[in-house]
């Protein structure tokens, strides 16, 4: 082993949703430290839905982020709507698979091609590419404000959607709104996708050669490469029902992060576009296969990095399933829908897939329609344990390179995670004594 010394404080790294440093202390060749180090302040979201209505938590939820705000909102529904026994209709679970398909590819886009393309074209952030590669940059524009499109056409809004309510929608779109969202996807949509993937493929060899066998961890139904609907699906363990997922998620608490830490079958498991490929890829599109294949990515894949190439591939998987769907709506009309009435007051367990990976919410609600309990466990908050454990073997294998090359790989590693730090700093119990 190298005998040498690294001192690697990258104080708030850029490109990333929120506060992480990464702290890598090495002394003659022994690692004593190699983590990212999460330093936001806690959100206490959980507190503010105790004592709140069912008929608000999911607009109070979808203020946790302003990227996945579509994600905590249906998961926050799924939640309500299982403790308070309502049933949902074919209709409404069609109109929330085209938003959660919507609103992974345009956070897929904003990650891999503003976040992560600069670091592959060695920039110091996006806005040189606009002098480099204006067209590319365009494209993810016109691709993000399609998604965005959608959002608003179905959801009332492209960030904190209103028309999703417990039960339904508060209004439908047209069947003439559905047609042309449709055809917005078919058309300038896969053009412009089409476009970016040609601009990504030279860049495929600039990807790190790493690898780790880890846990992969998302939702999987056996019948099509799911996002909002199945069970929880560990590469090591097998199915698992969502009502598992305290013991699934296993979280724990370290002293280097705000951000509970989380771990199942290992040390640590990761979430997120490249567990999702692992754990369905037979479930892809034809079209979403033949660009895995040429983008060399296959399943099994051991790579982090590789978790940007799986964006791209579920880019066009979701955009394609969106379109197919819209068709369907456009084809066949919308029909108004009385919304259900409560039947109980209990608790309800959800479990959705938002662009950074799975994501739970518990509630517990009283007989008068209030949340007395909340829980909510989120994708970066369970990959953190991962993202240290990478870290530590990246740092061994690369030990014998230069403190800017391995600063550089490892800022390439935490953000190819697309972590959102702020959304996974969760309430913690403080108890305050007083020290005479």
């Amino acid at each position: 082993m190298t005998q040498r010394d690294l001192n690697i404080n990258v104080h708030h790294l850029s490109r990333v949703e929120g506060h992480g440093n990464i702290v890598v202390d090495v002394r003659k060749g022994q690692i004593e430290k190699a983590r990212l180090e999460i330093v936001e302040a806690p959100r206490f979201f959980e507190a503010f839905l105790k004592g709140r209505h069912y008929t608000e938590a999911a607009a109070i939820t979808s203020r946790i982020c302003g990227i996945c705000s579509l994600g905590h909102q249906l998961a926050s529904l799924k939640a309500t709507e299982e403790a308070l026994g309502l049933e949902i209709s074919e209709q409404t679970r069609l109109l929330r698979s085209i938003l959660t398909d919507a609103a992974t590819f345009q956070s897929n886009i904003l990650h891999s091609l503003f976040l992560v393309a600069p670091d592959l074209l060695d920039l110091p952030s996006v806005f040189p590419l606009l002098t480099e590669n204006r067209p590319l940059v365009e494209a993810a524009l016109r691709l993000k404000r399609l998604a965005n499109r959608v959002g608003e056409v179905l959801g009332g809004r492209a960030v904190h959607p209103v028309r999703c309510i417990p039960g339904g929608f508060s209004v439908l779109p047209g069947r003439d709104e559905c047609s042309e969202l449709r055809d917005a996807l078919l058309d300038q949509g896969m053009k412009d996708l089409s476009f970016v993937v040609q601009a990504l493929l030279p860049l495929r060899e600039r990807i790190p050669e790493f690898s780790r066998d880890t846990e992969f961890i998302s939702l999987h139904n056996g019948e099509d490469y799911c996002l909002y609907d199945g069970s929880v699906m560990s590469s090591d363990t097998g199915l698992h029902s969502k009502d598992e997922y305290l013991s699934l998620t296993g979280e724990f608490i370290v002293d280097h992060s705000s951000s509970k830490h989380c771990r199942h079958s290992r040390s640590s498991y990761m979430v997120g576009a490249l567990a999702r490929f692992n754990n369905n890829a037979a479930y892809l599109s034809p079209s979403a296969v033949e660009l895995a294949e040429a983008l060399e990515l296959r399943a099994p894949c051991h790579n982090p990095f590789m978790n940007t190439l799986a964006q791209i591939v579920e880019t066009l998987h979701c955009i394609e399933r969106a379109a197919e769907d819209l068709d369907r709506l456009s084809t066949e009309g919308l029909t108004e829908e009385s919304l259900p009435e409560p039947t109980r007051f209990g608790r309800g367990i959800s479990a959705v897939e938002v662009p950074r990976g799975i994501l739970y919410h518990d509630y517990s609600y009283n007989r008068n329609g209030l949340i007395e309990k909340a829980n909510c466990i989120i994708p970066t908050g369970q990959n953190l344990a991962n993202i240290d454990d990478d870290m530590h073997q990246l740092v061994e294998e690369k030990m014998h390179e230069s403190q800017e090359e391995v600063t550089r790989q490892l800022e390439m590693l935490v953000r190819a995670y697309d972590p959102c730090i702020s959304c996974s700093v969760h309430q913690v119990k403080v108890r305050i004594r007083n020290i005479v």
